[in-house]
């Protein structure tokens, strides 16, 4: 995971400017004198603030980080009030977790402040805050966002030069079918279940289970999405308190030791985040042994109470997925890989038209949104190729789909490309070829079961040539939606049958 692919090292600025940004916060509350408690939430909001908001542009970012307090100060008064009084701190926690989530249908600016919302609420639990630590928190949490936002848009401003590629829009629905609210209820029964079975294990330590079922929620569509990651979670979580028995308890809190590897941890989280969730959660383990170690309260116990919650967080969430509004992943493949096709028709349109002469035509957005739905098409057939999975022939064919789809976008990227050449347009082989992929991919997306018609006569047989580089890449682009016919309408009862 530590080699896989980095364009423009993107991973290794973000995680390089995360320690810079969360060390300042924690540097800044450490010369303003703040306790301890307080020096630790500072540095954890700024990382929140740099993880978490995500919006497409520097002007929205700049606001949602604005935004930030008015979602969590509120949360953290309620949190650090509630803090003795049981029954009223774990409705308002399950409260603030439906919130959290419901949030979410507001795009990314919603799901920052959510998350915000209930790391707060967390953290309060993590550092057994009282009300009268709450003005010196504020403080904390006011410098550490003014610092991290300091460093992301004036000091390193990584966005304003390779701007982060916009998330694809979320899949439709309405009421309970709607993704947000369906995702709303699902996590909610599984934090309440997780708190109150938490609570049996340890009454000190119960949050772990809530944040573990809250954190798998997030950025998961389906079913087996969420399992993946509930056992990425669990995976990585063992290895991270192994690493803490080996690391974070022989340093018995020593500051500064502790304090190179916290840094390490942040870097981690964040250069892995995007390629691994087990590494991620490796680094989020261990940093929080590491903390607990500064705080006098580590021992071998405690790590093992962290898996027990863990363990009991995940099982939680893998129940309220099965049984409350269940998402298959076949419903949640067919979604994304039809968007995926429609954005293939999308920018081959385009390019024709743009072959054609047109001025306005415009290929290239149609490529980039094809990148990242390609992404998003990874994350729902996870669960069908993980090494774990025992259906075979499935993962061979979830496998031989997410290969083709490469295989359309490294042409469609390539024709982009072309059709960029204001003389490339000139050869009339190029719009025919154009409109039979148009024609292969609505037969794809009309659920026909194979490419019948002179269309796909065509697709398959008509001598396109290889010497002009557009020619190239069409034929290219016609031989990957032909061979998709097979694993897309092979078996009506496999999960990738695309229906109208």
């Amino acid at each position: 995971m530590f080699v896989a692919p980095d364009p423009g090292r993107l991973r290794l600025r973000n995680a390089a400017r995360a320690v810079i940004g969360v060390g300042a916060a924690v540097a800044l509350a450490e010369l303003c004198g703040l306790s301890l408690t307080a020096s630790i939430t500072g540095g954890l909001a700024a990382l929140l603030a740099l993880f978490t908001v995500t919006d497409p542009t520097v002007r929205r970012q700049a606001v949602t980080t604005a935004l930030l307090p008015a979602a969590g100060f509120p949360v953290l008064a309620l949190a650090t009030a509630l803090h003795g009084v049981t029954p009223l701190r774990d409705a308002a926690f399950v409260l603030v977790v439906f919130c959290g989530v419901y949030a979410r249908r507001w795009g990314p600016r919603g799901h920052a402040l959510g998350i915000f919302a209930f790391m707060n609420f967390f953290i309060t639990q993590f550092l057994h805050a009282l009300p009268a630590q709450l003005p010196e928190l504020y403080a904390a949490v006011g410098l550490a966002l003014a610092a991290s936002a300091a460093v992301r848009f004036l000091l390193w401003p990584i966005e304003r030069r390779t701007p982060p590629p916009a998330a694809p829009a979320p899949l439709p629905g309405r009421g309970l079918a709607r993704h947000t609210t369906r995702q709303a209820f699902q996590a909610t029964a599984a934090c309440a279940v997780a708190l109150a079975v938490g609570q049996v294990l340890s009454e000190d330590r119960w949050y772990w289970a809530v944040g573990t079922a809250w954190w798998i929620f997030v950025n998961t569509a389906s079913r087996g999405e969420t399992l993946v990651r509930g056992f990425r979670r669990v995976l990585g979580t063992v290895v991270g308190v192994a690493a803490g028995v080996l690391i974070a308890i022989p340093l018995d809190g020593a500051p500064l030791p502790t304090a190179l590897l916290v840094a390490a941890c942040v870097f981690g989280i964040f250069y892995t985040a995007a390629v691994s969730y087990s590494w991620m959660i490796l680094a989020v383990t261990l940093m929080a042994g590491l903390l607990y170690g500064l705080l006098g309260v580590l021992d071998p116990g405690l790590l093992v109470l962290r898996l027990e919650e863990t363990a009991v967080g995940a099982a939680c969430a893998a129940l309220a997925v099965v049984l409350v509004l269940p998402v298959t992943t076949h419903a949640t493949n067919d979604a994304w890989i039809q968007r995926a096709l429609h954005c293939v028709h999308a920018a081959t349109a385009q390019a024709t038209a743009r072959l054609a002469g047109s001025p306005t035509a415009d290929p290239a957005p149609h490529a980039a949104e094809l990148e990242t739905l390609l992404a998003r098409v990874r994350m729902a057939l996870a669960p069908l190729v993980h090494p774990l999975s025992p259906f075979r022939a499935r993962k061979a064919r979830a496998g031989q789909v997410i290969a083709l789809l490469d295989d359309c976008a490294r042409e469609v990227r390539g024709l982009v490309t072309v059709a960029a050449d204001p003389d490339a347009g000139r050869d009339a082989r190029l719009a025919a070829a154009c409109g039979r992929v148009e024609a292969a991919v609505q037969a794809l997306t009309a659920g026909e079961r194979e490419l019948e018609g002179p269309e796909a006569a065509g697709t398959a047989a008509s001598p396109v040539g290889t010497a002009e580089p557009a020619l190239a890449h069409l034929q290219g682009l016609e031989r990957a939606l032909t061979e998709l016919a097979t694993p897309l309408g092979s078996d009506p009862k496999a999960p990738f049958v695309i229906s109208a």
